[in-house]
């Protein structure tokens, strides 16, 4: 009967002869599996993708010389496939609607998630510069009109899923609060202290952003995307009440992490990835902090 001493352990250290193979105490070997390390026969050994390893660790790594989670299917951005591949995209999704639902006719709640610079209120001076950064983040959850969030949504729907799927679902949601927050960042910037600013609409330019990027990753018919980011800027800049800002800082934001995303090399892949999104978060805080230095 085959059996198997402590992981780590060699049978031979015991006797202090010559190693012999663990699962055949009386054989003696030079081969160790490259796994555990432990010695294994001829009859033990199982090619592996750098030298022999043993059965018991190709039963717990597919034979692979690797942790088993690295043999699962990965995305084209090296995320995990997933079962749901909209399980993020249907979060984000309800968050929005439940937020919308909660502020419906609490002009209160409302006004303390809205994005403004600085104001004064009757409650004194409020506003990201006054220390209130979540708003930055708040209002990317937040609308107040019925057709507002309906369009906001019908986009997360349209282009979440595709690129979830794509991505993953760690690197979706980096791009979807990435993005959104470089939109409000640029809203902070540049418009003015007093105006508000709210809705999903930076994020969903980001997804929409990406999803030029991975198109032409993929080599795919570019007219559709291109078309409709053309309509979407062009309601941006000529629709009336619209913080084109917001859109435009999550456009930008959407592409650069996007091509981070897609277009890193597979041996550098996490270093690449993980950069490009720190980047973008840096530039970020690096716009709130100078604007709120200027408006304090």
């Amino acid at each position: 009967m085959d059996q198997q001493p402590p992981a780590g352990q060699d049978p031979s250290a015991v006797s202090g002869g010559p190693p012999t193979c663990y699962r055949h105490p009386g054989r003696e070997t030079g081969i160790r599996c490259t796994r555990c390390e432990r010695p294994i026969c001829t009859e033990c050994m199982v090619n592996a993708s750098v030298g022999f390893q043993c059965p018991n660790c190709v039963r717990e790594g597919s034979g692979t010389g690797h942790h088993p989670a690295a043999n699962q299917p990965r995305t084209l951005a090296g995320g995990t496939v997933a079962a749901d591949p909209r399980l993020i995209t249907k979060i984000l999704l309800g968050i929005n609607v439940a937020v919308f639902i909660a502020v419906w006719g609490r002009e209160w709640l409302l006004d303390d998630l809205l994005l403004f610079g600085r104001a004064s209120t009757s409650d004194g001076l409020e506003g990201v510069a006054e220390g209130q950064s979540y708003r930055l983040v708040t209002s990317m959850f937040l609308h107040q009109e019925v057709w507002h969030i309906a369009f906001n949504m019908l986009g997360l729907w349209w282009l979440g899923g595709p690129l979830e799927a794509a991505l993953g679902r760690v690197r979706y949601l980096a791009l979807y609060l990435l993005s959104g927050l470089a939109g409000s960042a640029l809203t902070y910037l540049i418009a003015s202290p007093q105006q508000g600013s709210l809705g999903a609409s930076g994020a969903i330019f980001g997804l929409l952003g990406a999803t030029v990027v991975l198109m032409r990753r993929m080599n795919y018919d570019m007219r559709p995307v291109l078309a409709l980011l053309a309509l979407n800027l062009l309601f941006t800049f000529t629709w009336g009440g619209i913080a084109w800002e917001a859109h435009v800082g999550g456009l930008i934001a959407g592409i650069l992490i996007a091509i981070g995303l897609v277009h890193a090399p597979r041996e550098r892949r996490n270093l690449v990835q993980y950069g490009t999104c720190a980047l973008v978060l840096v530039a970020v805080i690096g716009i709130v902090l100078a604007r709120t230095a200027a408006l304090t």
